[in-house]
């Protein structure tokens, strides 16, 4: 095989420097009752067989990144249509993957949960309950507070998607994508404390958020219990807008 390219610039040898495997790790996030939950695969074929890791794996030469995410995450899992995802950050220490040299593009991925009144295609949308695909054993959602040791640096990755999860919410809307159309206050509350893994003040959120700008009020209530019926609300855009100082 010739590995000569000829352009304008004259000849190319393409063989001429080392050619890393380029990857993508996807952290699939979503809140379940009070604890926020992470989807993890169960490998199924060396290296580290029998392990839980993030749904992933190699890009494929005529596909962009964005795309590979998706399909990696959709193919392992049968989760698709995330509400919301982002490229996180790059992994790519020598040692990290056995098989050869693999620089990995971790994103994270957010989704309402299951029991969200979101209008629901096939698998999409919703954090549904996982099918495992390809290589993977299983596919199930794990508690971010107790996850099991992951393969590869996945555990670093998780720590990472958290991170940048907790920092984003204090500065845009991103806490739409784990919600359904319409919410109450106390729903939207239970989310912000789900991801920060404390409890805030009522008066204060609530006032926050109703003097952000980024809520429109439903012409309808919810009844949550014994109490009276709460108003609802939706978000102004179903997309992570930056919030005023």
């Amino acid at each position: 095989m010739d590995t000569n390219l000829t352009g304008g610039a004259g000849t190319y040898d393409v063989s001429a420097f080392d050619r890393p495997s380029v990857a993508v790790d996807v952290a699939a996030i979503t809140a379940r009752g009070d604890r926020l939950h992470i989807l993890l695969v169960r490998r199924g074929v060396w290296p580290f067989e029998g392990r839980w890791a993030l749904p992933g794996g190699f890009v494929k030469m005529d596909e962009d990144l964005d795309t590979a995410a998706h399909r990696e995450l959709c193919e392992e899992t049968g989760v698709a249509g995330a509400s919301y995802l982002e490229q996180l950050y790059t992994f790519g220490a020598p040692n990290r993957d056995p098989r050869t040299r693999v620089i990995s593009v971790a994103y994270y991925a957010l989704l309402p949960g299951p029991d969200s009144a979101l209008r629901r295609e096939g698998r999409a949308m919703v954090a549904c309950e996982p099918e495992a695909g390809t290589d993977a054993a299983e596919a199930r959602w794990w508690p971010v507070d107790s996850l099991p040791p992951l393969a590869f640096d996945h555990n670093a990755i998780v720590a990472t998607a958290l991170s940048r999860l907790r920092a984003k919410l204090g500065y845009t809307s991103v806490a739409y994508a784990l919600l359904p159309e319409e919410f109450t206050l106390t729903e939207l509350q239970r989310v912000y404390e789900v991801i920060l893994a404390q409890e805030l003040d009522k008066r204060n959120f609530r006032k926050k958020m109703l003097a952000a700008g980024i809520l429109d009020t439903v012409p309808r209530q919810k009844r949550e219990g014994a109490h009276r019926p709460a108003q609802l609300y939706r978000f102004t855009k179903r997309e992570a807008v930056f919030l005023d100082d």
